[in-house]
């Protein structure tokens, strides 16, 4: 049986909340098949503060030790954001397109996706053992398996890089999928309507100028999987 969950209200919909998900596993799933998150943090910078929304790599440990499982998200230690981010609850958003809805009119038109909400104050990772299987699921989350072919990280790059922690405790998720859903008047109008579906494709691998062209059993089965 799915787990369910009722959002907290910091990240309950209150518009269109016929297309809330509930079941936990659905969330996972999107956040496992989406590589990229939106981070929004509140910087300051002498006497202005402004909203900044960043685009970052990201992995989810379903089971980490924050409430509700565990979002990591990475940085340079140096980076105005990460510090303003651990000062202030953050809110992260996850979106994968699914199609374009084309309608009737221009009021019905729509998209099909999966989008996720996270709301909470992260906490900045600092006991090693945490800290390095958090690096791992990140590169982990792009090539599955691909962080146990790499050398181990240098104590100046992890030096240079920090890693934030996000519960998953205030997490909600909402998705649309099928046609458009047009007035009943418009159905005789004679115009076209449906949806063009879309889908994430990847290329074959390309070796970088200076490797060798033996591509990783990985890194192939990675780029098949999203052909």
């Amino acid at each position: 049986m799915c787990r369910r969950s009722r959002p907290p209200p910091r990240t309950t919909p209150t518009r269109l909340s016929d297309r809330a998900v509930a079941e936990r596993t659905q969330l996972h799933a999107l956040l496992g098949d989406a590589l990229v998150a939106h981070l929004r943090v509140t910087v300051t910078r002498g006497e202005a503060s402004y909203p900044l929304v960043l685009p970052t790599a990201f992995a989810v440990d379903p089971d980490g030790p924050d409430e509700g499982g565990t979002l990591y998200l990475h940085g340079s230690t140096g980076a105005g954001w990460l510090r303003a981010a651990l000062r202030s609850d953050v809110c992260v958003t996850v979106t994968e397109l699914d199609g374009l809805v084309l309608a009737r009119s221009s009021f019905h038109h729509s998209m099909n996706y999966r989008s996720a909400v996270v709301i909470g104050r992260p906490r900045l990772v600092e006991e090693a053992a945490e800290r390095g299987r958090a690096l791992d699921l990140i590169v982990d989350h792009l090539v599955p398996g691909r962080a146990a072919t790499l050398r181990a990280s240098t104590r100046k790059e992890l030096a240079a890089t920090a890693v934030i922690a996000l519960p998953l405790q205030e997490a909600s998720m909402k998705a649309r999928a099928g046609g458009p859903v047009d007035d009943p008047d418009d159905l005789a109008l004679g115009v076209w309507a449906g949806e063009i579906p879309l889908r994430r494709v990847a290329l074959s691998p390309v070796s970088a100028e200076d490797s060798h062209d033996d591509v990783p059993v990985d890194v192939a089965t990675r780029a098949a999987a999203l052909a």
